[in-house]
């Protein structure tokens, strides 16, 4: 049972990867709630709970080319008790999609034989679609991961002409560097070393190479993919990628926090059910906050460019069993010179200058946004995250109240807006360094009291 937002996602999911085995689904209290109106022709209506629905594999992709007219949110329960079927259809049962493109040598990845033909890569659900973005979960000898890939199939990505112009076997290892440090310039403004590109080109010429140069220039056209990829060996603060096949890519599976979560993160996931008390949740979110201060840290310093997190919220970070952040979705993540692109446009006001997240301010004299941020990471992390964290709704008897305060108070001068100048910069490092003093007073405080 799960909650599928957007388009079809579970359908559309399993039809992309070619993994839909049967050619029906039975659906049960299948609830359609249209944002867009259609021809009356066109309306389902709700089923009471007793009924059942039959969709062909027909009409489900029918369905999915109404998607630009329609909208919907779809509560779905497979019946797989009283029909016998199972509501984790066997990834490598493919007559078309992601497997056939692997079977006919279009694609390969170091996942496809699991995918494909071991069985040992087993579909789960559908955590997310949008406009072909798909976020999957997935189960890989017995362990869950994630795929991902932000496009619908593999014939969605740019083709690399070349492949079709020369023998893919003629073609010079540092051309393909040269190719692979062109395009990551052009996605993330970075210019970068053959001897800083391992992890996004480790391919050595021999079978399905083409198919190799292929695949990895579908993942190079995805931007999540380019992050994770150049940074798992330098940052504990992003995920670790596990794998791919063609356009999809698996990273470690981590459970997203969620603004209307009491603590904002599903703590009972990394403290256990039987240190979930009130003691253990205060620790943790110290904890917690601790690591979202290193993490500020490592990415103000500690790259050759800052990094800047556009869309903070609960939803984009995860929470690993040692209480590590981990930033999770990092499609408005920007270094320094691809932020100045972003933030230098013309305006008529500051209000122009807000790029999610991210502000700038505006220049009235020649009516242009300042290249230069004016807020920045930890100014949003306490705004959005540890105002409700460090609230008066949440003070409780375990830390001292002068202490509390001193927290509250240190955390709402934080999250106050910025300036670019020096006092700015000087104001920012300040409450860094105060709310790791605080933080830490507060753990040593929660330890004398056990």
């Amino acid at each position: 049972m799960y909650i599928c937002a957007g388009v079809y996602c579970t359908g559309k999911a399993e039809v992309a990867l070619g993994v839909l085995q049967r050619p029906t689904l039975t659906l049960q209290k299948t609830t359609y709630s249209f944002l867009t109106a259609v021809s009356s022709s066109l309306t389902l209506n709700t089923l009471n709970h007793s009924d059942q629905f039959l969709f062909s594999l027909e009409k489900l992709i029918a369905f999915d080319a109404f998607q630009n007219l329609v909208q919907c949110c779809i509560y779905i329960e497979v019946l797989d008790n009283k029909a016998g079927l199972s509501p984790r259809p066997d990834l490598h049962k493919s007559d078309g999609g992601t497997c056939l493109d692997y079977s006919s040598g279009a694609l390969t990845g170091d996942l496809c034989e699991d995918l494909c033909v071991a069985q040992k890569l087993v579909y789960k659900h559908c955590l997310y679609y949008d406009r072909g973005k798909k976020v999957i979960q997935a189960d890989w000898r017995g362990r869950p991961i994630i795929l991902k890939s932000k496009k619908e199939i593999f014939s969605s990505y740019q083709h690399l002409s070349m492949l079709e112009e020369v023998e893919t076997q003629d073609i010079a290892e540092t051309e393909l560097l040269l190719m692979v440090a062109l395009e990551v310039k052009n996605v993330l403004g970075l210019e970068l070393s053959n001897n800083t590109m391992g992890p996004l080109w480790t391919r050595k010429k021999g079978p399905r190479w083409k198919a190799q140069v292929a695949s990895m220039w579908s993942l190079l056209q995805q931007e999540e993919y380019i992050y994770f990829s150049l940074l798992q060996d330098f940052s504990k603060h992003v995920l670790r990628i596990i794998g791919s096949c063609g356009h999809f890519y698996a990273v470690e599976y981590l459970t997203a926090g969620h603004a209307w979560h009491k603590t904002l993160f599903p703590l009972e996931n990394v403290v256990g059910p039987s240190l979930a008390g009130h003691r253990s949740t205060v620790r943790a979110i110290i904890d917690i906050a601790l690591s979202f201060l290193d993490m500020v840290q490592h990415f103000d310093n500690d790259f050759s460019h800052r990094l800047h997190l556009c869309d903070i919220k609960p939803e984009n970070f995860a929470i690993r069993h040692d209480l590590t952040v981990v930033a999770i979705d990092v499609d408005m993540a920007f270094f320094e010179p691809k932020m100045r692109d972003i933030l230098e446009q013309n305006c008529t006001g500051d209000e122009d200058c807000n790029f999610f997240d991210c502000f700038s301010k505006c220049n009235l004299k020649i009516r242009k946004c300042g290249a230069q941020r004016a807020n920045n990471n930890l100014q949003v992390i306490c705004d959005k995250i540890f105002r409700r964290w460090f609230s008066p709704n949440l003070r409780g008897p375990l830390v001292s109240l002068p202490l509390q305060l001193q927290l509250q108070k240190a955390v709402q001068e934080c999250a106050e807006p910025g300036y670019v100048d020096a006092a700015g910069h000087q104001r920012t490092l300040k409450s860094l360094s105060e709310l790791y003093h605080l933080l830490r007073v507060t753990q040593r405080e929660l330890q004398r009291a056990e």
